[in-house]
């Protein structure tokens, strides 16, 4: 990211009742970060500190938590929760605005929540899909399983790919997680999606290896 400043677009669609936003950055990168409503209101710059940071835009609630890198993970969580005063978030285009401090390496990722959980309009105006496993997806020695459409063909939109500073490629394999069919509390059956549900392929035919080759 160098010393420069990078505006991210987020649309948000109406209806939309509850909204939470990840920003991954290097723990020794320092950013400023504004937020813009889609009114134009902005609040900003915010800096690092401990404990929840709360703000009002418009008819949002915004709550903003500074995470701390841990054993596994040298790398920052910033967590943004908006919540609605009424309903709903507050629709139209919101913009995240990071600008460089002192940055030594330059890259963050963004995250919205994946499976269905929001509306269909609702999401950055430029995704990426690279940078987008995480732990513990992210190690070498683990089977790693992406989700495909069966039906489609296709990856999945949700599932992630690609990692930051990994010399190998993820995922190890892409079994279907797309509307499966799968039982589900009172006897009955339903149809779910998500890399939850393309495990267990590879899982079971993992077994069958192992109980193969004793």
């Amino acid at each position: 990211m160098g010393e420069e400043i990078k505006e991210i677009e987020l649309g948000v669609s109406p209806y939309e009742s509850v909204l939470n936003v990840q920003l991954w950055k290097a723990y020794a990168d320092e950013i400023e970060i504004f937020l813009e409503h889609p009114s134009g209101t902005r609040i900003g710059p915010l800096y690092e500190e401990l404990g929840p940071q709360r703000y009002s835009i418009g008819n949002t609630e915004l709550l903003i938590y500074y995470g701390k890198p841990g054993p596994f993970q040298i790398t920052q969580e910033i967590y943004f929760d908006f919540i609605p005063r009424g309903n709903y978030v507050d629709s139209g285009v919101w913009k995240m605005i990071l600008r460089g401090r002192n940055i030594r390496e330059g890259e963050y990722y963004l995250w919205l929540p994946g499976g269905g959980a929001l509306n269909p309009n609702t999401g950055f105006f430029l995704p990426q899909a690279q940078g987008t496993l995480t732990i513990p997806s992210t190690a070498s020695r683990v089977i790693t399983v992406g989700a495909y459409d069966s039906r489609l063909n296709t990856y999945a939109d949700f599932s992630g790919r690609g990692s930051v500073n990994l010399i190998y490629r993820k995922p190890d394999l892409a079994a279907p997680g797309v509307d499966i069919i799968a039982p589900v509390p009172g006897g009955n059956y339903a149809s779910v999606t998500g890399t939850s549900f393309a495990a267990p392929f590879v899982s079971g035919a993992a077994a069958l290896l192992m109980e193969w080759g004793e």
